[in-house]
């Protein structure tokens, strides 16, 4: 199973660049469990002197203790780890007056790493006043850089980045990481096009979840093993994860369960968990605020419409609350072999509206369409019509139409489909009378492309979607 380092080219070169600077630095980057916020940091202190400090949820006492042996051995002081410090404070009061760390710093920056800073948070509440205090009482005027990590997004995103947290203003830089890019999956799983894409549907760019997949394996084996096996890491990483991030999960994962039904209207979805409807609001704002959830409206209507739909983007959650989460039970008594059966004979559905975010993902990523700027990008529909993507610009009035297809298209199925978009396209109302249009189809397989394009369509697979790749499988071991 591959376990290098793959991608984080932006986020190294942000960590980077604020070492670089003349001023102490205290960065705060946050994201989601598993997507590589741990490897990325440990990557960075490679070669920087530093201490990379990983916080526990067993309370101040064991994790001030913790903490301070690191620092001794950073300080090669076997002393310091010894003394029995009463608080964060005192500890790095000692820690800053030490005769090492002034001999460190004259050679260049710190770094101190706490990562699952929530953890400390957890446990106590006033933790960003105390590392208010410790910032402001002598770390800012040090060279030093304090990275405070966390995956918790919403305890992050409000008591340490919120306008009410102690420590709000104190930061001079935050990132946070997102799941890898489609065109990274090649670097853990080198198979076909299709089952990459398939990867994609099932686990998103979370590289935690990429490793568990086993390149000589095939897709179906490795759902098999991995999702559908009931001591499996991913088969229990859905409820794990909901219990970390939530303080009422059952609530939440009744909500999933709706959404990843088909549901998306607030009334739906009320009706179908029995839930209050101001409360079914409120957990949807939360889903959104996470980026697990989206809240849509059509690309071209008001940001304020309130009509509005939620679709779960997160693939590998989408894929668990469709299949495991209604299959529980079943996988359970062991009988996996029938639940990949009822898998498989919808699969190829889910796969049609999975490939619609994918190839969303490819446009934001400038994979496909990369010389066009876009003011918005987003799905459009009007009663019953509906446009999987429609991508618009305010300045030059131009839009392009996008349908995906998780089909192998010959070309006269491939110009039927563009021809029924600019049908539909004519439904949209926006700069009707002066904008310039372009039509678009982004399919498994389309056949004839240069024809297409050479008739002025915009025309897209799955070999433009990862271009460095061929669409050879490898050689696996066969055992059903």
């Amino acid at each position: 199973m591959s376990q290098q380092f793959v991608d984080r080219e932006q986020e190294l070169d942000f960590l980077k660049n604020r070492y670089a600077t003349n001023t102490a630095e205290c960065l705060i980057l946050y994201g989601r469990r598993r997507v590589g916020k741990t490897e990325l940091l440990l990557q960075f202190l490679k070669d920087k002197p530093g201490i990379y400090f990983l916080a526990s949820e067993e309370g101040d006492w064991r994790n001030i203790r913790e903490f301070a042996h690191h620092v001794g051995q950073f300080l090669g002081d076997e002393n310091f780890e010894r003394i029995t410090f009463e608080s964060w404070l005192s500890l790095f009061n000692a820690f800053i007056r030490h005769t090492t760390l002034a001999a460190r710093t004259i050679k260049g920056k710190v770094v101190i790493v706490i990562d699952e800073f929530p953890y400390l948070i957890a446990r106590n509440p006033a933790i960003p006043s105390v590392f208010q205090q410790v910032w402001d009482g002598a770390l800012r005027e040090m060279p030093v850089m304090l990275v405070l990590s966390g995956s918790s997004i919403s305890t992050m995103e409000t008591a340490v980045l919120g306008y009410s947290s102690p420590l709000y203003g104190r930061r001079s830089g935050q990132w946070q990481v997102e799941p890898l890019p489609y065109t990274s999956l090649r670097e853990f799983l080198p198979w076909s096009r299709e089952e990459i894409a398939q990867a994609w549907f099932v686990l998103g760019g979370i590289p935690a979840y990429l490793r568990q997949f086993q390149p000589d394996r095939s897709f179906w084996e490795n759902v098999r093993m991995h999702m559908l096996n009931r001591g499996a890491y991913l088969y229990a990483e859905a409820e794990i994860l909901m219990n970390y991030e939530f303080r009422e999960p059952a609530n939440y994962m009744v909500i999933f369960k709706a959404l990843a039904s088909g549901l998306t209207k607030l009334s739906d979805i009320c009706m179908a968990t029995g839930l209050d409807k101001s409360m079914v609001s409120k957990y949807l704002d939360v889903l959104c605020r996470l980026h697990i959830v989206r809240d849509e409206v059509p690309v071209t209507a008001s940001a304020s419409l309130r009509r509005r739909q939620y679709r779960i983007v997160d693939p590998y959650l989408m894929f668990w609350f469709r299949y495991i989460a209604p299959n529980r039970i079943d996988i359970e008594a062991g009988r996996s072999l029938a639940v990949e059966q009822r898998i498989q004979s919808t699969f190829p559905q889910y796969c049609g509206q999975m490939f619609e975010r994918l190839t969303e993902e490819c446009i934001r990523h400038r994979i496909i369409l990369a010389n066009r700027n876009f003011s918005a990008i987003g799905r459009w529909w009007y009663k019953e019509s509906e446009i999987d993507c429609v991508c618009t610009n305010d300045s030059t009035h131009e839009v392009v139409f996008v349908e995906c297809k998780w089909s192998h298209l010959k070309y006269k199925d491939a110009l039927r489909v563009l021809l029924d978009l600019k049908t539909k396209a004519a439904e949209v109302l926006w700069h009707n009378k002066e904008r310039t249009e372009c039509y678009c189809l982004v399919g498994k397989i389309v056949e004839d492309k240069e024809r297409l394009r050479k008739q002025g369509y915009l025309v897209y697979d799955l070999a433009d979607l990862s271009p460095d790749g061929d669409d050879r499988s490898n050689v696996r071991n066969q055992y059903s």
